[in-house]
């Protein structure tokens, strides 16, 4: 039942998570809402009964990593200047956030007449503290995850992990010095004084942080003898899960004792971070897996049970936490973005509040308090965890550290990115090359067509390029219904415009036939054309175009995407091999052939492929290149990946237009395999050629 239990959570978090997208929710609160979803809320798939504590040791294992990576956030060297604003944001935020909850609580007890058989002006004070107390814990995983997401960094981002690792270090130890002057308060403490329980707290803090640096220390030492990330990710896994029973068997704050291992490591004379790195690779199911449990155990029937004590809980603590940061950053002078939205970036609420929840239940004394604060804080928890990763993205994304998520625009509105896969209009660039010189008589012809008017200039520039490389004549060709074949004299306006435009004259065909794709395979092969250039289509793929045209014409074809401006003068060339070079290469000749540009041949292997065999794999090509009677300056790139559509994307952006070659494969193969070509084609964002050599393309 536990691994079914692992599966669903696992696959509906993602699904979710993916859903989510569409609607620009981070990733936690899609996990979460698939645990919501599968817990007792939900479907009652994944609950106490079904699956027991069977996932219990996942929380520990994500909570050691979560505290783990925000210590590598709190960075001595990089804090250092921003040193006072963190220290007064976190000390007022806290106290502005302990102070809110307190007094809301209180009065609202006061106000709407709730009372306890029993209880005595004490007790709702006790009550009221206990609350204020937990309310000072942010959730240190939604807001680490969501940064993580979108790739932040800066000095706002690096504020607010520290603060959020600051807050839950001071929640824990505000924590244990109420629930000792709460016990001293309602008469419960025994024979132990105040005093004698703060310093416990005192000496427990104190414990766990020198748990963490003797973790943190052992890290390092044992990283001189890891070599390879596999090793890093076992052995660093191994101490920090060791340090997280040690802190559990000893009765310590695991959370402390990560972040502090973190911290020790990060802050290193040498600064060697693999570990973080190697256990970025381990963290995302296991995050997962986290979120989706903790979504599970949100009920919204507690809500219900909390009432209006539960909303005005909520509504205190976010108002302490904004207002607190707000007074903090003017007293610190800090910049106004972190008065404006330090505190939104502190909403979540989860793993420490629940943890405080059942210290306190756990406290036989405090038995009646449990009652009350149980269903009041999971309600707080239940809304933070649903709205926290949505107020953290905005927080980051207001202060311009958001650099993993492009937001593209047009006309000053934001537009989703799959819009700049097909664009509305197609900007071509004037051209600024010399005029090319056609040769007379021709070889034949270069014959390009597309259905969208909005790209058949762009189509026809290239194919005016390719032309001049074969010493032939562009050919446009039109398909059109039977019988209107004479009624169309500007037709082809914007082609020859931008033909001439080279220097090259225009060669049309109107084609009359019911078929635009057999009409031209008609035309393609009636005039022997030496290569056909075509546009991709604006719905399906390119391999839409090659099941007709391309598999029935003797030529080779040349497919063109286009995004945005169209440039040629940065030219990416991926390839996974020399046969690829050797089918592209014609059209980086053509493309030079109009004036010098800058090529970047991007060689990519496998990640594991080693070394000697990518330096042998280059010095071929470098032999292949200069054995070329046309030559062609290129820059070569090896990059060992283990996404080549990632490493690719990563490239194109300093490139204006990317050159991939594509084997014409049996449907059945593609379907199966797929096509690197056609991935690239619709995730990037540059001008693209996708070439499909057959026969011949030389002068």
């Amino acid at each position: 039942m536990v691994t079914l239990g692992l599966s669903l959570l696992l696959a509906t978090g993602l699904l979710v998570a993916k859903i989510g997208q569409y609607f620009r929710l981070p990733a936690v609160t899609g996990y979460i809402l698939a645990g919501v979803f599968l817990g007792p809320t939900g479907i009652n798939i994944i609950n106490s009964t079904s699956i027991g504590a069977g996932l219990d040791h996942f929380t520990s294992i994500a909570l050691m990593l979560i505290s783990f990576g925000i210590g590598e956030h709190v960075e001595l060297k990089k804090l250092h200047e921003q040193f006072r604003t963190i220290a007064w944001i976190a000390a007022c935020e806290v106290i502005g956030t302990f102070i809110f909850v307190f007094s809301v609580v209180f009065l609202t007890i006061y106000f709407t007449g709730i009372e306890v058989v029993g209880w005595e002006l004490r007790n709702y004070i006790a009550l009221s503290l206990l609350l204020a107390a937990i309310a000072l814990a942010t959730a240190p995983a939604a807001t680490l995850l969501v940064t993580r997401e979108l790739k932040a960094s800066g000095p706002f981002t690096a504020s607010l992990l520290a603060i959020v690792a600051i807050d839950n270090g001071l929640a824990i130890m505000i924590f244990g010095f109420v629930i000792a002057f709460c016990l001293q308060l309602i008469g419960q403490s025994g024979d132990a004084f105040f005093y004698s329980v703060f310093i416990s707290g005192f000496v427990n803090i104190g414990q766990s942080l020198l748990l963490g640096i003797i973790t943190g220390l052992l890290l390092d030492l044992v990283s001189h003898y890891l070599k390879t990330r596999e090793e890093m990710m076992t052995g660093g896994l191994a101490l920090l899960l060791l340090c997280s029973e040690l802190a559990t068997f000893l009765e310590l704050s695991s959370l402390l004792a990560g972040m502090a291992a973190g911290f020790i490591l990060v802050n290193k004379a040498k600064r060697d971070v693999r570990v973080f790195r190697a256990l970025n690779n381990f963290e995302p199911p296991i995050y997962v897996i986290f979120f989706a449990l903790a979504g599970t155990h949100l009920d919204i029937q507690e809500m219900g049970a909390a009432g209006i004590l539960g909303v005005m809980y909520f509504l205190a603590r976010i108002s302490g936490k904004i207002s607190g940061a707000a007074l903090g950053s003017r007293i610190a002078n800090a910049p106004q973005v972190m008065g404006r939205y330090v505190g939104m970036g502190l909403f979540p609420q989860a793993g420490v509040a629940i943890g405080l929840i059942l210290l306190i239940s756990s406290n036989p004394a405090l038995d009646a308090y449990s009652a009350i604060i149980t269903p009041v804080v999971l309600a707080g928890v239940f809304i933070s965890e649903i709205l926290g990763p949505s107020t953290v993205r905005f927080a980051i994304q207001q202060a311009g550290e958001a650099h993993g998520v492009t937001e593209a625009k047009t006309n000053g509105e934001n537009v989703k990115d799959d819009a700049l896969q097909i664009p509305r209009g197609i900007d071509i660039v004037p051209w600024t090359w010399k005029k090319l010189s056609p040769q007379i008589p021709s070889k034949g012809v270069v014959a390009f067509g597309t259905k969208n008017n909005e790209s058949v200039a762009g189509i026809a520039r290239f194919a005016t390029i390719f032309a001049h490389h074969l010493r032939c004549l562009p050919m446009a060709i039109r398909i059109v219904e039977p019988g209107f074949e004479e009624n169309l004299p500007t037709l082809f306006q914007r082609e020859l415009k931008e033909v001439t435009s080279m220097g090259y004259p225009l060669v049309s065909e109107v084609v009359p036939d019911h078929s635009v794709t057999s009409g031209l395979v008609a035309a393609i092969e009636y005039n022997s054309a030496k290569l056909v250039v075509l546009g991709y289509p604006e719905k399906g793929s390119s391999q839409d175009v090659l099941g007709v045209v391309a598999d029935n014409v003797s030529c080779p074809v040349v497919v063109v995407r286009f995004s945005g401006q169209v440039h040629t003068e940065r030219i990416l060339v991926p390839i996974v091999s020399l046969t690829d070079l050797e089918e592209v290469y014609p059209v980086i000749v053509a493309l030079d052939l109009i004036g010098e540009h800058q090529v970047k041949l991007l060689y990519l292997f496998n990640s594991e492929e080693p070394e000697i065999v990518i330096e042998t794999k280059e010095d071929e090509l470098c032999c292949w290149l200069a054995g070329q009677e046309q030559k062609v300056n290129v820059s070569i790139k090896t990059v060992a990946t283990d996404a080549r559509v990632e490493a690719i994307l990563t490239e194109s952006e300093e490139s204006d237009l990317v050159v991939i070659g594509a084997t014409r494969e049996l449907a059945i193969k593609t379907f199966f395999f797929g096509s690197l070509a056609e991935t690239v084609a619709k995730k990037i964002q540059k001008t693209m050629l996708i070439v499909y050599m057959q026969g011949d393309m030389e002068r």
